[in-house]
């Protein structure tokens, strides 16, 4: 069963570099998207064949910059009020993937105002990254609300907590997305292929070298566009010159060419991305590749802070818990990607915010101030978080943003002595913690960090936060699963002996001072993970048993074994 789904045309940013108005990805087609029911997957009910009476699937009309397959799905209720369907329509014949209640909807803060849509839009939506700099948005957006002293951007900024429903149903819808994905291909026209891999890793340049030798080639029915690591522009191994020229003279013989006009084609369509282009223009890239272990796989996920286009991942690291593919098998899982579709599974990412304390108008020292009568008074992080908020005073200030794949880790950095950190969800006090740290992971994560502090296996289709204390100084503290609509609070108490340290998928480091937290929540921007075909579930037990050895033991020998004879 085969449902064709048009999805519009959109405006993409100009390249600074190479000129572009918009991608390449399908704008010539006037049917873009090919979605195809598998018949052979396991996953698939009797119930989807049946005619839904969810909404009809809509896209976005509008000139957004997001041009990603997947979060054209996740974008589509932004813009779109949602239709009943027509039942005499001879179009709407399969089951509904797109048509999730909340899926993206802006998600109000806790308090009596909330902030106008109009902000959030220009913070958010503006070229999908307001600015180069992961976390500008939330700052930006605090100092342009102070400028104006509006009473809603103060309360937004100063709980900083989504409404329990929205959350709630922002996650589900995800799920429910990728539940719905990860029974279907998704065949589409991917035009611009980003390419990933180690650069200083001198065995895996020359296969990226050959991966994209092979998606410039005359033998492609699509003219791809390939982009790699700036850095390889210049570097020896990769000979970005030689391989154009041998290009160009495959094409020569091919006798498709007419002399210098070809060889200035080919140069347009190898070009070369930065970090700045795929935080600032992520919607440029139709599908990205990535050659190395499940850390090339998390740089992805750290260079697409939002907006992540599909990721094919072959493994050529060491454990591979995020690579299913084999490297030796690439033209044909390319050209059967390309061809017949792919599946993909959207993978739980969290959204980490720095929050930075403010001082009081009389604070004396860190943690003491003068009130309106003049008693000398001491600041209390419980208190500030989850007491009554006054109209008047804004306690803390957001600072930056970080989407993570792994975990999200609180410790004590390089101080000698323990770290000293209070944990909140939602409205709550949950403990105080005396340890080296602790780690908040996802259920992607659950095999990294988190399995070495002795947190639990977790499936990654489990909607759960993992709660993991590392070295804690109590026999009583056991690793917690919490549900993804909760949003954690970790802060560090104005009386702590040291300050703390915040790691963001082992890649940032950011100091917490007294009073500072950070909060951790469900990401509206998951991780599209493309999958092989077949059961997913049996792949994860596969792989925790082959590569962590997991419940693994001799057997138990039964030669010769008898019941006692009397």
């Amino acid at each position: 069963m085969t449902g064709e789904v048009e999805a519009n045309k959109s405006q993409g940013a100009s390249e600074d570099r190479y000129g572009d108005h918009h991608s390449s990805a399908s704008d010539d087609d006037s049917n873009a998207v090919e979605v195809t029911f598998d018949d052979g997957n396991p996953y698939r009910r009797k119930s989807s064949m049946v005619l839904s009476e969810a909404d009809s699937p809509k896209f976005p009309s509008s000139k957004s910059a997001t041009q990603c397959l997947v979060h054209q799905f996740l974008e589509g209720h932004r813009y779109d009020k949602p239709k009943r369907p027509r039942r005499e329509s001879v179009d709407h014949k399969h089951e509904d993937i797109v048509s999730e209640v909340g899926l993206d909807d802006y998600v109000e803060p806790k308090g009596k105002a909330a902030v106008s849509q109009n902000d959030v839009a220009s913070a958010t939506e503006a070229d999908s990254d307001a600015s180069a700099d992961i976390g500008g948005v939330d700052q930006k957006t605090w100092r342009r609300a102070v400028r104006r002293g509006e009473e809603s951007d103060v309360n937004h900024i100063n709980s900083r907590l989504l409404t329990k429903k929205q959350l709630t149903d922002m996650a589900w819808g995800v799920r429910e997305l990728s539940r719905r994905l990860g029974s279907i291909r998704l065949k589409f026209k991917a035009r611009s292929i980003f390419l990933l891999t180690k650069a200083y890793d001198r065995e895996l340049i020359p296969k990226t070298r050959e991966v994209a030798k092979w998606l410039l080639s005359h033998d492609r029915d699509v003219r791809y566009t390939v982009y790699v690591e700036e850095s390889l522009e210049a570097n020896n191994e990769f000979d970005a010159p030689g391989l154009l020229e041998e290009l160009h003279q495959e094409y020569v013989k091919s006798g498709r060419v007419d002399g210098v006009n070809w060889k200035l084609a080919l140069q347009a369509r190898l070009r070369y991305w930065s970090e700045r282009m795929c935080r600032r223009r992520p919607h440029t890239f139709d599908f990205v590749i990535t050659m190395g272990g499940d850390g090339t796989v998390l740089y992805a996920s750290w260079l697409f802070q939002r907006i992540v286009p599909p990721v094919l991942s072959f493994s050529l690291g060491s454990l591979g818990f995020l690579t299913k593919f084999d490297f030796n098998d690439y033209h044909d899982i390319l050209d059967t990607a390309f061809r017949e579709g792919v599946t993909v599974s959207l993978r739980l990412r969290f959204e980490g915010t720095v929050m930075r304390s403010q001082k009081k108008p009389n604070q004396l020292s860190q943690n003491e101030y003068l009130d309106e009568k003049g008693t000398k008074r001491k600041r209390d992080l419980i208190e500030e978080l989850i007491g009554e908020e006054r109209e008047d005073e804004r306690t803390h200030r957001p600072d930056l943003t970080f989407e993570i794949l792994n975990e999200i880790v609180i410790d004590r950095g390089p101080n000698p002595t323990m770290s000293y950190t209070e944990i909140f969800g939602d409205d709550e006090h949950f403990t105080s913690v005396l340890a080296d740290g602790v780690c908040v992971s996802t259920p992607t994560g659950s095999t990294a960090y988190n399995l070495a502090a002795g947190g639990s296996l977790c499936h990654p289709e489990n909607p759960v936060m993992l709660v993991t204390s590392i070295c804690a100084h109590t026999l009583s503290f056991r690793p917690i699963i919490l549900p993804d609509t909760i949003v954690l609070r970790i802060g560090v108490p104005y009386n702590a002996r040291t300050n703390s340290w915040a790691s963001f998928d082992g890649r940032e480091r950011i100091e917490l001072f007294p009073g500072d937290y950070v909060t951790i929540s469900a990401s509206r921007f998951p991780f599209a993970s493309v999958q092989p075909q077949g059961r997913r579930s049996e792949d994860w037990v596969k792989s925790i048993s082959a590569k962590l050895g997991w419940n693994t033991r001799q057997k138990q020998k039964n030669d010769g074994y008898g019941h006692w004879s009397r």
